[in-house]
């Protein structure tokens, strides 16, 4: 199957306007929010995420490898997958398109340098996905402002979840010791995230022609 094609932010804006506001005209007696709400369940989710994740690295710190650093790193992680169910069932909104990104961006990355402080990951392939995770986020509002929005590739998926089992590699203690799990895993996430970026280059390029290629035959 094809990737999904960037799309006009104004197609996106759309979607959101459809969904319920304020339980005002919601589907099937479900309450739901408006684009700009900023107190929503999905939200609430995420701002516990962004305020555990200090706890987190302060464990890393501490202690690398453990069940209790290891369920921590766990829950938090799964909580990604929460707000996002929750924010579809009632209503995405401006704010958690926003903040949910940053709270994932921080932990993962927060995790990671933790343990390259107490020297569980080689410091490179971590400071190549930092960079990345900056420089798509400024290329992807570049467009944004321009009214193009560059839908994530699969492979951004897929280095997400790496980079993920990564970690936990690390912090789960019957794997702690195979550090070329670890590190195997952590270099196959800085390669996706290699890749993953020239795509949305490329992504944001081709949409650009074509966007222009549309006026040019318009005028």
């Amino acid at each position: 199957m094809s990737e999904p094609a960037p799309r006009r932010e104004a197609d996106a804006s759309e979607e959101m306007r459809e969904q319920p506001i304020g339980g005002v005209g919601a589907l099937d007696g479900q309450s739901g929010f408006g684009p700009s709400a900023l107190a929503t369940p999905a939200n609430a989710v995420t701002v516990v995420r962004l305020l555990v994740s200090p706890l987190l690295f302060a464990m890393i710190s501490d202690r690398p490898s453990g069940w209790l650093v290891w369920f921590v790193w766990t829950a938090l992680s799964l909580t990604d997958g929460v707000d996002g169910w929750v924010a579809r069932r009632y209503g995405t909104t401006r704010s958690g398109a926003f903040l949910d990104p940053l709270a994932d961006k921080v932990l993962v990355l927060g995790a990671m340098f933790s343990l390259v402080a107490v020297d569980r990951f080689p410091v490179w392939p971590v400071a190549l996905i930092a960079v990345r995770e900056v420089a798509i986020s400024l290329y992807r509002v570049y467009w944004g402002r321009r009214g193009l929005a560059v839908p994530a590739r699969r492979s951004a998926k897929a280095k997400t979840l790496v980079q993920s089992l990564a970690v936990g590699a690390v912090l789960m203690p019957p794997l702690t010791d195979f550090t070329w799990l670890s590190d195997g895993l952590l270099y196959l996430a800085a390669a996706l995230a290699v890749i993953s970026g020239a795509q949305y280059v490329l992504d944001g390029r081709n949409a650009a022609t074509s966007l222009g290629d549309r006026s040019d035959l318009a005028s």
